[in-house]
């Protein structure tokens, strides 16, 4: 990969406050920020060091630029499709704040040479920035590298050993940030499209966690016919302490006030082979949406239907009662979350996940780090 140091433009910690309104109103207030004077641009170019701490766990990468090409020639791997509408909206904000306000975070699989400097630089430094962040019960702490060697280390080790790394929050500002390299560098000259703002975390310093569904309505068939159709391929057990999935192929459902544990039915996955299907392993979101929401419940377009409402997994199981007692007649359904190995190989195949398969935690928060697109 080819990283990049630049001057990051970071919040003032004493005209803050509460951070969690801060970043909550940055997408909405950004260029307030600027004009009320609370932001502030680093003196000189760095790579910045990010830390993430909740609990009693510390998630630690490190933000730079990345060179748009990498995402052309396919280093920077996407595993979801992304929509125009989107990227029209994201490319009418950058344009308008003229700065992207989250880095895209990628992940890959972990550099014990990188991983053992950024652990003996955190404890070597003290940050320049902390940030509490009541709401998740987080810290968030960033440091300055500004010397030329360990710039030019850290370039070496990604150039060396980081050949790819894959999208895990961040797709249509990715994608938006190409299409104004490709398209409209010309039109805006003083602006820099040729980079991408990127927050790069291992594998081992994030969690995928579920992304389950709630399902409106269920096309007709009544509670037993449901019920009797759904069993045709899971197994159905009803159970009175629910838990989230343990494993692959093992789904949770909340219906009319009762919990139930699923397991695909082995006939169903001897079946349905991932040679029969575009993406080279089998999910269960994926058996979920075709057999499930397709079939039984008549879900035509699983990333339009207004239908389906997703519950990201930092919610619990609470989450998803919740959101189906929020209205008459759904259905929830908890899933185990996708694997990273999974992730990879469909990425690595050129192959997109369903739509709202995979949820990354933690993650960066908008208008900690800022990178304004005015060329230097």
């Amino acid at each position: 990969m080819q990283i990049k140091p630049f001057r990051v433009v970071y919040p003032q910690p004493q005209r803050i406050p509460f951070p969690d309104a801060y970043c909550a109103e940055a997408k909405n207030r950004f260029l307030d920020y600027q004009r009320e004077q609370l932001l502030a641009q680093a003196p000189e170019k760095a790579l910045y060091v990010y830390q993430i701490e909740e609990g009693h766990r510390r998630h630690t990468g490190l933000v730079a630029l990345n060179a748009v090409g990498d995402f052309l020639s396919e280093k920077i791997k996407k595993h979801e499709k992304t929509l125009s509408a989107r990227e029209k909206q994201h490319t009418e904000l950058l344009l308008n704040w003229q700065a992207m306000l989250k880095p895209v975070l990628l992940t890959y699989p972990s550099v014990p040479e990188i991983a053992g400097w950024l652990q003996a630089f955190t404890q070597a430094n003290q940050p320049f920035l902390e940030l509490h962040f009541k709401d998740d019960h987080q810290t968030h702490r960033v440091w300055q590298a500004t010397a030329p060697t360990d710039v030019q280390h850290l370039q070496t080790l990604f150039a060396r050993h980081v050949n790819g790394v894959y999208i895990a929050d961040g797709h249509h500002r990715s994608t938006t940030m190409a299409l104004l390299h490709e398209h409209h560098q010309h039109r805006y000259p003083q602006l820099d499209f040729d980079h991408l703002f990127c927050a790069f975390f291992a594998t081992d310093q994030l969690d995928i966690l579920d992304y389950n569904r709630v399902v409106e309505g269920l096309n007709g068939h009544s509670p037993a016919v449901f019920l009797e159709k759904l069993a045709r391929v899971f197994v159905l057990e009803r159970i009175e302490n629910p838990r989230k999935p343990r494993r692959k192929f093992e789904l949770k459902m909340f219906f009319q006030e009762q919990w139930y544990r699923l397991h695909w039915k082995p006939e169903v996955l001897s079946a349905v082979r991932p040679e029969a299907h575009a993406l080279p392993v089998l999910l269960d979101v994926s058996l979920l949406n075709e057999l499930v929401l397709h079939e039984l419940l008549g879900i035509g377009d699983v990333r339009t239907n207004a239908r389906i409402n997703y519950v990201e997994g930092t919610k619990g199981l609470k989450g998803v009662r919740k959101a189906v007692r929020a209205g008459a007649a759904r259905v929830g359904f908890v899933l185990h979350p996708v694997r990273f190995d999974d992730m990879m190989h469909i990425a690595d195949a050129g192959e997109s996940l369903p739509p709202k398969s995979t949820f990354f935690a933690p993650r960066l928060k908008s208008g900690v780090l800022v990178q304004l697109l005015g060329k230097e």
